[in-house]
């Protein structure tokens, strides 16, 4: 019965544990299909704003036009910026001060935006237009600190990518003299060659007088054939040599 109950409340164990996994699962994958959802959502709303800030710039005058061309000036600039360092942090980690500069710098970009995005519905036009002058100098300020993030980080990347780039011509031009050497011989290598095999070789002359008087000059007698030819007849008064008889 013990090991009946402890085999049970195992097997109970395993069950919770694989429903907690599920429902953690569950909970992850809505999580980020929320996040995903609201990503998307952001997009469209702030294409949507840039979209109406330049017809507004270009089709209104005075005041609203001015507030329309302010506020897409700044959001484009910290856009790209922002675009910038956070792609170039994920190969050049020395950005991450760059980035948090960079954050303390969109506080005062969103209260701007915001105080902007406020003076478009102000009724009062002639105290809204007194104020373009600091407002234009706010908003110079804050586009210009993120345009020198910007091309910094843009530097930064394009100089080492030339350095490396010419690091890498240097190697390939030692990798391919280095084939180059290793596909032919030099002449010295060869006549070398050919000196040494000739130093191996013993002289002509030498061989050709010790051959005929040396005991391995003698050529051995060849073998009697399978039908040897019969012997020549000697002269016409020599007489037949006689048939042995056997008795």
């Amino acid at each position: 019965m013990e090991a009946g109950a402890l085999i049970i409340i195992f097997a109970l164990l395993v069950l919770f544990a694989f429903l907690g996994l599920g429902a953690w699962a569950t909970v992850k994958a809505v999580g980020a299909a929320k996040r995903g959802v609201d990503r998307t959502i952001t997009q469209a709303r702030r294409t949507v704003e840039d979209t109406a800030l330049r017809a507004k710039s270009f089709g209104q005058v005075g005041v609203a036009g001015t507030l329309a061309q302010l506020r897409l000036d700044l959001r484009t600039s910290m856009r790209a910026t922002q675009q910038a360092l956070y792609q170039g942090v994920q190969a050049d980690a020395s950005l991450k001060e760059s980035i948090g500069l960079f954050e303390r710098l969109s506080a005062h970009g969103y209260e701007l935006d915001d105080e902007l995005k406020r003076l478009e519905q102000e009724p009062d036009r002639a105290r809204t237009g007194a104020m373009l002058p600091e407002l234009r100098e706010r908003t110079a300020k804050i586009t210009e600190a993120a345009d020198s993030l910007r091309w910094a980080a843009r530097d930064r990347a394009r100089r080492f990518a030339e350095d490396d780039l010419s690091a890498l011509s240097a190697q390939i031009e030692v990798e391919s003299g280095a084939l180059r050497d290793w596909s032919r011989e030099s002449v010295d290598d060869l006549a070398a060659a050919a000196a040494a095999w000739d130093a191996q070789q013993p002289p002509a002359g030498r061989a050709a007088s010790a051959g005929p008087s040396g005991p391995a000059a003698r050529t051995p007698e060849p073998q009697a054939a399978l039908n040897p030819t019969p012997p020549q007849s000697g002269y016409p008064w020599q007489k037949a040599p006689r048939p042995e008889t056997t008795t």
